[in-house]
């Protein structure tokens, strides 16, 4: 597993989106027991403190110590640093296994065998995933041409798991149809270049050349987004389900 958003955690906690309750209405009710959840690749436990709002329990792990320092806490959550691929749960141990926005930086054949070790029998996994958001189709073209012009070689080459929707990850487990879902939210502009900011392909850039890519675009991206203070920002979440065992 990958571990490369340890270098600006508060930034990833302040302006990465959370998750919509969508997410939640959907796999609530595939459950019979809600006693203990495993958030894998935590981050900064946004899901997790979700998901502590009705489980009893939640193990969170993540291989970055410096974005648990930032997690969210609940009394009910308890962080680790782990690997994703190999960790000290014992068998049978949870109800829910989630991943958001992270299964593509895993050695997933690995992840696969260590889920249906730990889950329980009927017990599901989850993954989540976003991509490029969509905001106006003039801010959408300055921030496609940012992502695939300007930055573009600069992303790692799992990046494609999440621009095929996870659909070539292997996913050996019983697959449950899942609904199409947007995450909306309102942003200001500076929020919109926070984000941009956490893009790792931003930080690899920044790395080599010296200077924040988001420089070259950033009068034509103000420009476009004008005088409106808070625009909708949609980004259509990727979401496969499956039963354990």
């Amino acid at each position: 597993m990958k571990n490369i958003f340890s270098s600006s955690p508060e930034q990833y906690a302040k302006y990465r989106p959370d998750y919509p309750q969508a997410l939640f209405d959907f796999i609530y009710p595939l459950l019979s027991n809600k006693e203990c959840a495993w958030d894998c690749g935590t981050g900064n436990g946004q899901l997790a403190i979700e998901l502590a709002k009705e489980f009893r329990k939640v193990k969170a792990t993540d291989i970055s110590e410096e974005q648990l320092q930032h997690a969210f806490t609940a009394d009910n959550v308890e962080y680790s640093v782990q690997a994703a691929e190999s960790t000290c749960f014992e068998d049978n141990s949870f109800d829910l296994i989630t991943v958001a926005q992270a299964v593509h930086w895993f050695e997933i054949d690995k992840f696969n065998e260590e889920v249906k070790r730990v889950g329980k029998p009927n017990s599901l996994i989850a993954l989540i995933g976003y991509e490029l958001c969509s905001i106006s189709p003039e801010i959408d073209k300055i921030i496609r041409y940012f992502y695939e012009d300007i930055i573009g070689k600069y992303w790692d080459p799992e990046r494609k798991h999440l621009q095929s929707q996870y659909q070539y990850i292997p996913f050996p487990f019983k697959e449950l149809e899942t609904p199409s879902i947007n995450n909306i939210k309102l942003w200001r502009y500076d929020h919109l270049v926070g984000y941009l900011n956490t893009w790792s392909a931003v930080k690899h850039f920044v790395n080599k050349n010296n200077y924040n890519p988001i420089s070259e675009i950033e009068k034509d991206l103000r420009q476009a987004w004008g005088n409106i203070e808070l625009r909708r920002v949609i980004f259509p979440i990727i979401f496969r389900v499956g039963r354990v065992k």
